[in-house]
């Protein structure tokens, strides 16, 4: 350890570990096989890199991406420690010296994905070598319950078989007691030291809010941090286009970066960024692993992700030098039916686990408790202070209505005497008192829970749904968000337990305000955004199946469904006549002629 604090010193310039450093290197130089699990920031790249120079021999390191295996060594050349990696971007005479340095110890850590651990040849050439030791980072792959699932992490255990005697160390930043059974078990660990650091982080100010006006929420956060860098992460590639293209157009430096450009683009996007020629990088996903940019001041969820794991570590790139920082998240209902319709198409075992994972973020979304705490319970932690300080709850900027209980009981009483047959735009109609056609030939106008909520505003009842889901009082199915009332709605309808709904938000729909083509201000009729809940993919699926039935009668398309009409099947997914009846636009004719081909287009598309 004395040796290691002389590195730390000489090659990183520090005096000091951050917590767990010490019992990590500790495990590392004892040849103690070892799980270590640290928040993003938390040093725990250090926690095999520093032992690694300090002993003898070279050290190997797993690590999933090209990416994020050249920038860790391109930091480390920086600081003058030996390092190198293999992988396809290298050409055969670079790969050939880079397997030269390390058989003859010019090198103390030498970086290759799994799938070329797990080549053939590879184990003998490890055999030569004989490793100081192997760490394998970004561990929860090795799990279908971590969020980034990749099969090839699970054969790793082999390197016991193939080194034995080997100590293998896994390294993660967001791990479950789950996903930590699973690392242990398929790496074939013996008695391995497990340390886990809190996973809060209390220099991130956590925000959620309903997604409404996007480029105003997003414009709002960039103006709180005027000049300073930060990433706004979009769903879909043309979510990232499009944002960034109106950020550009309001002056903002702002680039993008997604899988669709080409590397060259990716690299000088990526490249700006971090070299400060950029302050704001649009991006989906693929954007921030093994980025290690410390001043990244805010991080924006333009749509929700798709686990608690994913957005852990994302909303984490920011802050990563302690200082503050702020996380927003502005989601949407539409964002669970995309990613739905996304993991449905997973294999069986993923499929549920993804499922589970998308379930339990949704609620983080739409939850009213503790921002911090709803994190680190996640993750199996607690909060060690009553209010946190740093999320929206804790700092009073959300208001909760009065009279929750009774207004949750409405709701809940309504879904019930519509026997738990309908979605959420449905049911809001019956407590609103809508005159809709539908709804009088159903008898609904007859409910003792119609007109329940009259003078409400649409979007605050939808939302109050939505936040019901979110505390578990109401469930949806996964095909089409037909509500359903859970043991704990059942208990809440007693009055045995009383959930927390917020205040519409101020200014109602008179804040629904034009921003574009794509978003306009609601018609009297529709009370919501036009594009509100609304699956585009599915949208455009429709508009080409319209299209091509209009060419063949060589009618226009228009003539067939109107847009409004599409985008009502794109929200509602009918699966049935009767339910394709109930989207507007859709007469009986048009029924007969068209819903047997449209209906089966949806259930193609889900």
């Amino acid at each position: 350890m004395q040796r290691i604090q002389q590195v730390l010193k000489q090659y990183w310039g520090y005096d000091s570990f951050m917590p767990l450093q010490r019992e990590a290197m500790e495990a590392v130089i004892a040849g103690r096989d070892s799980i270590v699990v640290l928040p993003t920031g938390g040093g725990k790249s250090l926690c095999y890199q520093a032992p690694a120079v300090a002993m003898d021999g070279t050290a190997v390191v797993v690590s999933p991406l090209i990416s994020l295996m050249k920038d860790q060594v391109d930091a480390l050349s920086e600081c003058g420690v030996p390092a190198a990696r293999l992988d396809s971007s290298l050409t055969a005479a670079e790969r050939r010296d880079t397997l030269s340095r390390a058989r003859h110890g010019k090198l103390k850590l030498l970086y290759a994905a799994p799938e070329r651990v797990l080549m053939e040849g590879f184990g003998a050439m490890l055999s030569e070598l004989q490793p100081s030791f192997v760490a394998i980072d970004e561990a929860h792959c090795i799990s279908m319950w971590g969020h980034d699932f990749r099969p090839e992490y699970q054969d790793l255990g082999g390197l016991k078989d193939a080194l034995p005697g080997l100590a293998l160390h896994a390294y993660t930043a967001t791990a479950t007691a789950h996903v930590r059974d699973d690392i242990a078990h398929y790496l074939q660990l013996k008695d391995p030291e497990i340390l886990v650091g809190s996973f809060d982080r209390p220099n991130l100010l956590y925000r959620t809010a309903r997604r409404a006006r996007l480029l105003e929420q997003v414009c709002g956060v960039i103006e709180r941090h005027e000049g300073e860098s930060g990433i706004v992460y979009c769903i879909r590639r043309k979510d990232v286009d499009g944002l960034c293209a109106q950020l550009q157009a309001r002056g903002r430096g702002a680039l993008p970066y997604h899988a669709g450009m080409s590397d060259e683009d990716r690299k000088a996007s990526q490249e700006a960024f971090i070299g400060e020629g950029a302050d704001i990088i649009v991006a989906t996903v693929a954007f921030g692993m093994g980025i290690d940019k410390p001043n990244v001041r805010y991080v924006v969820h333009a749509g929700m992700p798709k686990s608690v794991e994913h957005y852990q570590q994302e909303s984490g790139r920011a802050g990563r030098d302690g200082l503050e920082a702020e996380c927003c998240l502005f989601y949407s209902a539409a964002d669970f039916g995309t990613w739905n319709a996304i993991v449905r198409q997973m294999p069986p075992g993923p499929r549920e686990v993804a499922v589970s994972k998308l379930g339990e973020m949704y609620h983080y979304a739409t939850g009213v408790t503790c921002r911090h705490r709803a994190l680190l319970n996640y993750f199996g932690q607690d909060l060690d202070r009553d209010n946190c300080g740093a999320c929206d709850i804790c700092l009073g900027e959300v208001d909760y209505m009065p009279d929750s209980l009774e207004t949750a009981q409405k709701i809940l009483s309504c879904v019930l005497r519509l026997r738990q047959r309908y979605g959420g735009a449905y049911t809001a109609a019956v407590l609103l008192g809508s005159a809709d056609e539908r709804i009088s030939q159903s008898g609904h106008d007859r409910l003792s829970t119609y007109g329940l909520l009259e003078g409400r505003p649409q979007r605050a009842v939808r939302d109050w749904m939505e936040q019901l889901v979110g505390q578990g009082c109401l469930s949806k199915t996964a095909e089409f968000g037909v509500l359903k009332l859970t043991q704990k709605g059942l208990r809440v309808l007693k009055g045995e337990e009383e959930p927390r709904l917020l205040e519409p938000a101020r200014g109602g729909k008179s804040k629904q305000t034009k921003l574009s083509r794509r978003r306009r201000s609601p018609s009297a009729d529709e009370g919501e955004d036009a594009w509100e809940g609304v699956d585009r993919d599915l949208f455009e699926s429709l508009r080409e199946l319209r299209k091509q039935i209009a060419d063949k009668k060589r009618i226009p398309a228009y003539a067939v469904f109107s847009d409004r009409a599409l985008r009502g099947m794109a929200r509602r997914k009918p699966g049935t006549p009767q339910e394709f009846l109930l989207v507007k636009g859709v007469g009986q004719k048009k029924c007969q002629q068209y819903a047997e081909v449209f209906l089966e287009a949806i259930r193609q598309f889900v």
